[in-house]
């Protein structure tokens, strides 16, 4: 062999090592206590997804923690100062990325921007600027699509909870339809009342659509509930709360939507919203495969204790302990609580375990949606993983992955 053939073969062979290495190095290996077996386990991430989950046979280090798949919050009215709902936050690009990065803190790898009962120039205005996130590379998909929440809901104090009153209206799918085109068709989510003149047709076009259907601040009864579900409503939003302060004790929204095995129920775990024995009724009666932990959190969650006022002039309470008020109505606004907080309090009060509070929180939302590609930690998802410990059934996040990337770590 020449010498000039040998050069060129050891060129060849160098040049594979290189790439080899390389490609070797953009595989990446997490390591932690499985959330559902409780066994040490290795994941093996290749080009941002899952490529395998190995069971190791001995611990994963001194102080292993707990490997998960991220956490899925479908409603998120805003955070860390940035609102998404709202027309006085001037909603901004730099804006979501914020609230995005600060969520992924807390280790929520996707969610869903909530916008709240408003003008619909505002909402138009903020869907528009939103829909540009779904496909912004830095964001790397943690916002597949938006949940709508309002205007379409019941005007009477206590069922409004702190939608503004001023701009609830009836259903009409034309709007909706302007609204929908604003986002991108992105919107995936949308809560009504069913009562409401025009809402049972407007839940058949948008179940058509592939929407779902929520049935929230409502005050409907038996036959309306069936007749919404009978549509395609598939969830009840925050149930226990969007409701008047006095009820009915036979006859209120409760009961239907808790008697009927069909719907899935979202309710907020910030020990505030709901109590331990309300949580331990839900959880008995829907189980972990109908129950979904989300938030309602908002943009007053980053700041200070004291009160604030709205751009339509609300005053808004955000006490000490983190429970947000709007004392006009002696009823709360929103939470200041992330999902992080839910996981471990459902744990607390219901005794589920920590696979179950995972699944309310990751797989259920992502299964809702048709998210098939994330919500599990298993070969082929999307790699959204959070590693945390667990302490007092309180969830302190280690690390953040989101499609394969490490963008939040907190060790000390």
């Amino acid at each position: 062999m020449n010498k000039i053939i040998r050069t060129k073969i050891y060129i060849v062979i160098a040049f594979l090592i290189f790439f080899g290495t390389v490609e070797m190095n953009a595989q990446q290996v997490i390591e932690g206590i499985h959330y559902f077996t409780g066994q040490p386990v290795q994941v093996k991430i290749n080009n941002g997804m899952i490529e395998d989950v190995t069971t190791l046979d001995k611990p994963v280090s001194d102080n292993p923690v707990y490997i998960a798949p991220g956490f899925f919050d479908n409603q998120v009215n805003g955070f860390a100062g940035v609102s998404f709902a709202f027309g006085e936050s001037d909603l901004t690009p730099e804006g979501i990325e914020k609230a995005t990065s600060e969520l992924w803190k807390k280790g929520v790898t996707t969610y869903l921007p909530t916008l709240t009962t408003n003008s619909i120039d505002v909402l138009t205005r903020n869907f528009e600027l939103l829909s540009k996130a779904v496909d912004d590379k830095k964001l790397r998909g943690s916002i597949p699509g938006f949940h709508l929440e309002g205007p379409y809901i019941n005007p009477e104090d206590g069922f409004r909870g702190a939608h503004p009153k001023q701009f609830v209206k009836l259903p009409d799918w034309n709007e909706f339809l302007k609204l929908y085109e604003a986002s991108g068709k992105n919107i995936l989510q949308l809560t009504l009342a069913p009562e409401m003149e025009g809402a049972l047709d407007l839940i058949t076009k948008c179940s058509q659509e592939g929407i779902v259907i929520a049935l929230g601040h409502h005050n409907a009864d038996m036959k309306t509930v069936t007749a919404a579900i009978d549509r395609g409503a598939k969830i009840a939003t925050h149930l226990g709360n969007g409701a008047a302060n006095m009820i009915n004790r036979h006859r209120n929204p409760f009961w239907p939507q808790l008697s009927d095995d069909r719907l899935n129920i979202s309710i907020i775990c910030d020990s505030f919203h709901l109590l331990p024995e309300e949580i331990q009724v839900f959880y008995k009666v829907k189980g972990v495969e109908k129950t979904i932990i989300t938030s309602d959190v908002t943009h007053y969650a980053a700041l200070e204790p004291g009160e604030y006022k709205t751009s339509t002039g609300e005053t808004i309470e955000l006490t000490n302990d983190g429970m947000l008020r709007y004392p006009a109505q002696n009823v709360l606004y929103g939470s200041a609580s992330p999902i992080t907080k839910g996981v471990g309090y459902i744990m607390k009060v219901t005794g589920c375990t920590l696979a179950d509070a995972v699944q309310m929180a990751s797989t259920n939302p992502a299964r809702l949606y048709n998210l098939n590609d994330r919500g599990t930690l298993e070969p082929g998802k999307r790699a959204d993983i959070v590693l945390f410990t667990l302490e007092d059934f309180q969830v302190n996040i280690q690390e953040t992955w989101v499609k394969g990337e490490k963008v939040y770590k907190n060790y000390k």
